[in-house]
């Protein structure tokens, strides 16, 4: 067995005891788990949509529970300020100096609670530490510890008292995902584990930040084919073509694409990305970051429809260079 294959397997192996440990919470949503563990691999931020009462927040506090390393809640309200997510500069009498105290967005996992409940302007405040690490106050910059990774959860659009997230601030996130209503079987399950409290409280680190951090280095060495890379380019620009589509998938989208896919393909024990990996997180990774024409919603038609229809136009690449 060679080096590689070996570290393969080693990652494969940590990747399902996380996912097995978030499942300890949220039963028989196996494949949301995995997509969420995936974007955690690659530092990448998550937004979680779906109505009330269906596990969203458990879910990101298990992904937190679930790796030894710092987290900060953030309920979103409307009354919430910037400042009360990325800190101040206050005056410190015994010194004579402004000092910054840094706000709760400074955690390798930052849990922001129903974030389009929060007004616009402070939605925004979280644009440049999703984008660059690094918070901007007062001329100084300040960087975020590493993993960083922002979990975010809202209620659909639709629900009263809620505000749209900006498309610049979407495109931001890696993936967005939703967990639905469990069947049966596993809502009865909810029903036997849960009837004492919540088991989120109960759950063990299975790895540390550094064990997270070595492992999104890790991904970085899964090749990505000249011939993927084609097809991620194909996929994305016929986005930007379509009638029904007013605003397609930007680059960012190509490149989140692309890191979800090495995530996918390194959780499946392999060292390069199949079009199946490509295929298999294109509908979290993209569909947020379209924006259709209002003739094309009225007529019933839907982002995650639209990137289906992508991925049956766009021509599967035959052969794949390893």
């Amino acid at each position: 067995m060679t080096a590689t294959t070996t570290q393969n397997a080693v990652f494969a192996q940590r990747f399902e005891e996380l996912v097995s440990n978030v499942a300890k919470v949220i039963h028989g949503k196996d494949d949301v788990i995995r997509q969420a563990v995936e974007c955690m691999m690659v530092e990448g931020h998550l937004l979680v949509e779906d109505v009330p009462g269906t596990g969203k927040t458990s879910l990101v506090r298990a992904l937190a529970a679930s790796v030894a390393v710092t987290w900060n809640r953030v309920q979103f309200t409307p009354d919430l300020l910037p400042s009360d997510i990325t800190g101040v500069t206050v005056f410190d009498q015994s010194t004579s100096e402004f000092s910054f105290r840094p706000g709760p967005v400074f955690a390798n996992i930052v849990i922001g609670d129903e974030i389009n409940r929060a007004s616009p302007k402070t939605q925004s405040a979280l644009l440049e530490v999703m984008e660059e690490r690094t918070v901007t106050t007062d001329a100084s910059v300040y960087p975020v510890p590493r993993p960083f990774m922002v979990v975010a959860t809202q209620n659909p659009i639709d629900m009263e008292g809620t505000y749209q997230l900006p498309e610049a601030q979407l495109d931001r996130f890696l993936m967005r995902i939703a967990i639905g209503y469990p069947d049966a079987e596993h809502e009865a399950m909810v029903l036997r584990t849960q009837r004492d409290g919540p088991t989120v409280d109960q759950l063990h680190h299975v790895m540390t930040g550094d064990d997270l951090l070595r492992m999104t280095e890790f991904i970085k060495t899964i090749v990505v084919s000249p011939a993927i890379e084609q097809y991620v380019v194909e996929i994305v620009s016929r986005t930007r073509d379509m009638p029904e589509i007013r605003l397609g998938v930007s680059p960012r989208g190509g490149l989140a694409l692309v890191r979800a896919a090495r995530a996918h393909a390194a959780a499946s024990g392999r060292s390069f990305v199949l079009p199946e990996d490509v295929k298999s997180v294109a509908e979290p990774v993209l569909s947020h970051r379209l924006v259709l024409h209002p003739e094309a919603e009225l007529q019933g038609r839907t982002n995650t429809e639209m990137i289906s229809r992508v991925l049956g136009s766009v021509p599967v690449p035959r052969s794949v260079t390893a």
